[in-house]
């Protein structure tokens, strides 16, 4: 694996120097894991596409923070963008580019943790599947802003994103949602006969606060001008607590030790975790013979119910789900 580091031509970084395979200057794997023994990190993230309603997985994603291997190319001024690219199947006419503020590459505000160049997912060396060996990983974001197959890094000046997913009509800035969705719900329960609801949640930037749902008779007509069903009954669910069997083909089934978020036994220090996801259930009373449909929805730890505050669709998915439920005598 080598990793080309160079000012953008069009728009050029004044820099000591690139990482360019034509001279032998490239960065490799060697140099990478020499950061890695004085500056890796490791962190929990939930994998989701712009364009997808559930989320893809969470794992602890563990790296090196890009800022320390673009350091060494010794950037002085005009940096605005930092571009970076691979190639699905290795074949050059199939380019995928994304990019990030050089801000948020050199802080990492909010707390969160630093964009890394990935190359351990839950303990395991990064599998070509998973955009081995070596791919960018920026924890708040949708999963096209986490390159795979990394092979080119490009400082540029430019003052605005050129991503491949800016072809399709989609928010590049946009960072993750909080939302909710059923596991299971039955299609038929008997009248007055209580039945459970369980479900997950993705926690997004904005945290998350509550999950509830609403069960609603279709033959009791609901205001149109409520479109986001605000002022509904909703009810609370209950957000479980952390498992205790993580999976994810975790050595030992134990949270690496380090990782942010988690504490030296790997409990998390908080829960929900922030960027990952919980699961949560509820039991709903009986209720009378009929149709209904049945909602669930987050609260942001601002306050948003679910779809807000960004309910536009190429923003990442926050629709609330909807699924319909007979109740029979």
């Amino acid at each position: 694996w080598k990793l080309q580091v160079i000012s953008d031509p069009e728009h050029p970084t004044r820099m000591a120097r690139e990482m360019k395979n034509t001279d032998g200057t490239a960065f490799d794997f060697a140099s990478l894991m020499k950061l890695a023994e004085k500056s890796a990190v490791r962190f929990p993230k939930v994998m989701t596409c712009l364009n997808i309603g559930c989320p893809l997985g969470t794992g602890i994603w563990e790296g090196v923070p890009l800022r320390d291997v673009l350091w060494l190319t010794e950037p002085r001024e005009n940096l605005r963008r930092v571009f970076y690219y691979g190639y699905h199947n290795d074949d050059p006419q199939q380019m995928f580019r994304s990019s990030l503020p050089a801000g948020r590459v050199w802080e990492d505000y909010h707390d969160l943790p630093p964009v890394i160049l990935c190359y351990k997912l839950n303990g395991q060396w990064l599998s070509g599947e998973r955009g081995g060996p070596v791919r960018v990983v920026v924890p708040e974001t949708y999963g096209f802003k986490s390159i795979k197959w990394l092979t080119h890094i490009v400082l540029s000046n430019l003052s605005h994103a050129n991503d491949t997913y800016a072809n399709g009509n989609n928010d590049l800035d946009s960072p993750l949602k909080t939302f909710a969705a059923t596991l299971t719900a039955p299609r038929e329960v008997k009248a007055h006969t209580p039945f459970a609801i369980t479900g997950y949640a993705q926690v997004g930037i904005s945290g998350l606060s509550k999950v509830q749902v609403w069960l609603h008779n279709k033959q009791e007509e609901y205001p149109a001008s409520d479109r986001y069903f605000q002022k509904a009954s909703w009810v609370d669910a209950e957000i479980l607590p952390p498992p205790t069997q993580w999976g994810g083909e975790l050595p030992d089934n134990q949270i690496p030790e380090g990782t942010i978020g988690f504490d030296a036994q790997g409990v998390p220090k908080r829960w929900p975790l922030p960027l990952a996801k919980v699961h949560w259930a509820v039991l709903l009373p009986g209720c009378p013979a009929g149709e209904y449909t049945l909602r669930s929805r987050t609260v942001d730890q601002q306050g948003h119910p679910q779809p807000l505050p960004r309910p536009f669709r190429k923003s990442g998915h926050s629709a609330i789900e909807n699924i319909s439920i007979r109740v029979a005598t």
